[in-house]
């Protein structure tokens, strides 16, 4: 067997050990995970019943019938829709006006938080800023204070003002305001009528009920995290769940909880001196999925001297994790690593820009689908000299063949032999029987990049290719098995192969066939198999990546094509 062969195997297990693992140890755990917590939630119903006359008010009711409950005012922005709860000022009513569930038209508007007692699918998710006292006695806005507005609703262009008077000479006065997309400014005021000095800690939080199912257990991250200290600290539901509470001290920074497409963050100044907190509180030891999960920080102590006022700003960000938005918000309000409440993964440095190129060919072709081809075609650019190497070099591997295979005949039973003399072959020949494998080298981390572009990056998500992919960020919705959808019948999702992935799987074939063949018969049926396997694995995948590697096969199919066309026109002299 001589090293091209080795080579050529080597590379086929890399691959399928990547994309068997991606499936065994991504997709699977998930669905596993939303399996075990619906049987959970099953089971906790069972056991626990709850009476409407014994327990009324912890009885999880219909978001909308909580919100009516409650005296609040409106907020209306041009991609929020929502209301601020005057018990306790909380931020607990937000929705998108520009997302919904699904790509049908009729689809609900995506909710991000909602108030204390809300039912699933909602369930309780809200912001909180108040003051804290190392002194008892001296009363703070807490969750059941009823504050004062001095307005009717909240925009963009109308900042709301809250006050409250704690009965002792200490007045609480709070501004908020919000921008055109998701950034609250929370500007706190205290007015120290009082004969003597207070000492206060600004305070806020970021609460939410329930174990959130995330999407998948190490290809995204979804849960509490912050940036401390200039670093990226995650804490995992789960984790937090098993120890109770981490803390953290820092210089500025911020924190909150992250989803797949949505933040919910907490901003203190920049350079502020905080303590924070990232903790988890069981409501009922049968259902540990029913507890809190809570991000807090605690600011410097202030002293309002008797007679004065202090003041206290903290920004909170509410909406959707748009790189350039993000970036702009770092970049206005001295955020460290916003961008990274996106989880780029490992190729951060191509992932990164990769999300903008697209978004940018996005909104230059008013298409992210004829985005993705031109963003291929780029690639292709950037690597062709390397590529016309490797192209080159397979060409004459290819016309060498007949030589390879008598040297494997004349030495069949002393592999040594053979393997020294196939070495000395490529010498005399002066060709690298690795070149082939450089193009397919470069593309894993392009490949892992661009799944990560389309999987978190929301610019994408219910993106449009042409005819049936209605959304890129999907995989594709036809199967093989149902004919397309003429079939009427309810597949399991191992059977779902779509259109783009058979279209795929082919491109591969005749990429292959245009490469240098396996002398050996079984490796050659090997390396036969393996568009076969791509295509069932890269079926479970975003349909756009999917495009995007059958384009990059064509493309790199007439690449070579050409190549060996110009290459066949030249005599290879065996030496």
């Amino acid at each position: 067997m001589d090293n091209n062969n080795n080579n050529l195997i080597v590379a086929v297990i890399l691959s399928v050990i990547i994309l068997v693992g991606f499936q065994y140890l991504y997709i699977k755990p998930q669905q596993e995970q939303y399996r075990q917590r619906v049987l959970a939630e099953s089971e906790v119903k069972k056991a626990n019943p709850v009476t409407a006359t014994a327990n009324e008010a912890a009885i999880p009711r219909p978001r909308t019938d909580v919100i009516k409950d409650d005296k609040r005012i409106p907020i209306t922005t041009p991609e929020l829709h929502g209301s601020l709860n005057l018990k306790g000022a909380r931020i607990d009513d937000l929705s998108f006006i520009n997302f919904r569930e699904s790509v049908a038209p009729d689809s609900p508007n995506i909710v991000l938080l909602s108030p204390s007692g809300s039912a699933p699918p909602n369930p309780p998710y809200y912001a909180e800023f108040s003051w804290l006292s190392d002194n008892a006695s001296i009363p703070v806005p807490t969750a059941q204070t009823e504050w004062k507005a001095d307005g009717r609703q909240l925009t963009t262009d109308q900042p709301l003002k809250l006050t409250w008077d704690n009965g002792q000479g200490l007045v609480f006065e709070r501004t908020i305001s919000v921008d055109g997309h998701f950034m609250f400014t929370v500007d706190d005021q205290v007015r120290n009528k009082s004969g003597s000095a207070v000492t206060l800690y600004p305070f806020g939080l970021v609460a939410r009920q329930g174990d959130p199912v995330t999407k998948t257990i190490s290809v995204l991250y979804e849960g509490p995290l912050g940036v401390f200290n200039g670093a990226l600290e995650e804490y995992k539901y789960k984790k937090l769940m098993d120890t109770g509470k981490q803390a953290v001290g820092s210089e500025g920074g911020w924190l909150g909880i992250t989803d797949k497409y949505w933040l919910v963050a907490m901003v203190p100044q920049p350079g502020e001196k905080i303590s924070a907190a990232f903790s988890y509180n069981r409501a009922n030891q049968l259902a540990p999925e029913q507890g809190w999960f809570q991000t807090d920080f605690r600011g410097a102590p202030l002293t309002v001297e008797a007679g004065a006022t202090s003041q206290h700003s903290t920004h909170f960000f509410a909406g959707a994790k748009r790189i350039g938005l993000l970036d702009k918000y770092a970049d206005q309000y001295n955020i460290p690593h916003f961008d990274r409440a996106i989880d780029f993964g490992w190729f951060y440095f191509l992932t990164k820009p990769f999300l903008y190129l697209l978004a940018f060919l996005g909104n230059w072709f008013g298409s992210l689908g004829i985005a993705i081809l031109v963003f291929t075609v780029l690639l292709k650019l950037v690597t062709l000299p390397l590529s016309l190497k490797s192209y080159h070099s397979m060409a004459k591997m290819k016309a060498l063949q007949p030589e390879m295979k008598r040297i494997q005949e004349r030495f069949a039973d002393d592999k040594v032999k053979q393997s020294q003399e196939m070495m000395e072959f490529y010498k005399r020949q002066k060709v690298n029987p690795m070149a082939g494998c450089l193009p397919q080298l470069i593309q894993i981390p392009i490949f892992f990049a661009l799944y990560k572009v389309l999987y978190v990056g929301i610019e994408l998500r219910q993106a449009p290719f042409y005819g049936w992919i209605k959304d890129m960020s999907m995989p594709d919705p036809t199967s093989v098995f149902t004919l397309f959808g003429a079939l009427p019948i309810a597949l399991p999702e191992a059977l779902h192969i779509g259109i783009w992935p058979l279209l795929m799987g082919a491109s591969m074939f005749l990429q292959q066939r245009l490469s240098p063949q396996p002398p050996d018969k079984t490796q050659a049926r090997m390396f036969m198999f393996m568009p076969i396997l791509f295509t069932y694995m890269l079926a479970r995948m975003p349909s756009g990546l999917v495009i995007y590697w059958t384009w990059s096969n064509l493309l790199s199919i007439l690449q070579q094509w050409f190549i060996m066309q110009q290459d066949a026109k030249k005599k290879v002299i065996v030496e």
